[in-house]
């Protein structure tokens, strides 16, 4: 009883110190999307150019997640956290100066991609996989997701604030210097390379890389998860990029915007702890497939209603209910299915079809609208992603793999 009653006090650690993480690395990405409209004016160029540098960005940032998830599992979360956040401070620094389209896709494309990879909430919810309490893991998945959104909810207004005040230039410098506190905040997390196995009784520790990989890759319900979580990247970063100038578009001013996103992480807040506490009591595919259901019907009526202030922050609070939502259920079937022991590497290849998605999310919608002069098509892209990915997660067998359904015999 005495040791149960101490472990609150490090997971309280852990936990304050991994969400912080979560809001000083997701937070200036979600600011970028304001950068759009003076960055292209300052250089002359289209929105196309801009959205492909974020666009490769989601895709790098994807592609290294598995491989950065590996390390953690195998060498410990904080040295991963580290590299990851000087690369991400590197490649906002470099954006601020970047003055040829080869220059920004490096900055804003290939090294902040690479480093949020490495500093991003995906390596800290592996961590806290391996070192909170098994009780504790569901809420802590919530909670993590949240504190990402808090930076949302915290960066987007602040984004616009100092590029009023300063410039975007300026802007880009000082949240490099944030980004840096990631790298003393990641010691709380210094997993062990043996933690999964320390944790939970079911991720044996003698399973390797390989067979992880062939486990999770031959088995249809994560395969079916994985397909489904790209529709939460390509809504999710096609309205975080593009949806400041689609309101300008429509009429109305440019700080709506940064107040919608704003609002979108702070109801993503109760969303992404309510997921994760509803994940701990409800079959978590139904769960997904209402989220993915609930942002398509939410997309539906925001784009039928015409263009005002208090339909926009609504549909914002709306959104934000579901905007991360699907991390805690996605992960913690991973957890379910899988275990532990390569819970970063193996939610990893999760997000890499999530950044896919986001990928395609922001390309599409740089290029559909220099084309056709709207975001239309994309919009309705995203309702019937959401309605197909509510379909996809129904099927999926929520029970442990045969490896660790035979553990305890």
């Amino acid at each position: 009883m005495k040791r149960i009653a101490r472990l609150p006090h490090f997971a309280g650690v852990i936990l304050a110190c991994g969400c912080l993480i979560g809001v000083l690395g997701f937070g200036p990405r979600t600011g970028m999307g304001f950068l759009l409209t003076p960055m292209s004016s300052a250089h002359g160029w289209g929105r196309d150019l801009f959205a492909l540098a974020l666009a490769i960005q989601m895709l790098l940032w994807g592609a290294a997640q598995p491989f950065a998830g590996a390390m953690a599992d195998r060498f410990g979360a904080a040295p991963v956290l580290s590299v990851g956040a000087v690369l991400y401070a590197l490649g906002l620094a470099t954006m601020a100066y970047a003055s040829t389209p080869a220059m920004l896709h490096l900055s804003a494309g290939v090294m902040i991609g690479f480093g949020l990879a490495g500093s991003s909430f995906t390596v800290v919810i592996g961590a806290f996989g391996k070192l909170m309490p098994p009780q504790w893991r569901a809420l802590a998945f919530g909670a993590g997701t949240a504190a990402g959104s808090f930076g949302q909810f915290l960066f987007s207004p602040l984004a616009v604030a100092l590029i009023d005040g300063y410039g975007w230039q300026r802007t880009l410098v000082i949240f490099a210097a944030i980004v840096l506190l990631i790298m003393p905040l990641s010691l709380a997390l210094a997993t062990p390379r043996d933690a999964g196995a320390g944790t939970a009784a079911t991720a044996p520790p003698q399973q390797s890389l390989a067979q992880a990989l062939t486990e999770a890759f031959g088995h249809r319900s994560y395969w079916l998860l994985v397909l489904g979580f790209f529709t939460c990247g390509f809504q999710l970063f096609f309205i975080a990029v593009h949806l400041p100038a689609y309101l300008v578009d429509r009429g109305l001013p440019a700080e709506i915007g940064g107040w919608t996103l704003g609002v979108v992480g702070l109801f993503n807040i109760v969303g992404a702890v309510a997921a994760g506490w509803l994940s701990a009591f409800m079959p978590k595919r139904y769960l997904l497939s209402l989220i993915y259901f609930a942002r398509a019907v939410a997309i539906l009526v925001y784009i039928m209603l015409p263009p005002s202030t208090a339909a926009t922050l609504i549909f914002g609070a709306v959104l934000g209910l579901l905007w991360l939502s699907t991390v805690p259920p996605t992960s913690g079937l991973v957890t379910v299915m899988f275990g532990t022991h390569w819970l970063a590497m193996l939610f990893g290849f999760a997000f890499f079809s999530h950044q896919i998605g986001g990928f395609l999310g922001v390309w599409l919608g740089g290029v559909l609208f220099e084309r056709a002069g709207s975001y239309d098509a994309v919009w309705w892209l995203a309702i019937l992603f959401g309605l197909l990915s509510a379909a996809i997660n129904l099927p999926i067998v929520e029970k442990p793999v045969q490896r660790l359904a035979a553990a305890p015999a």
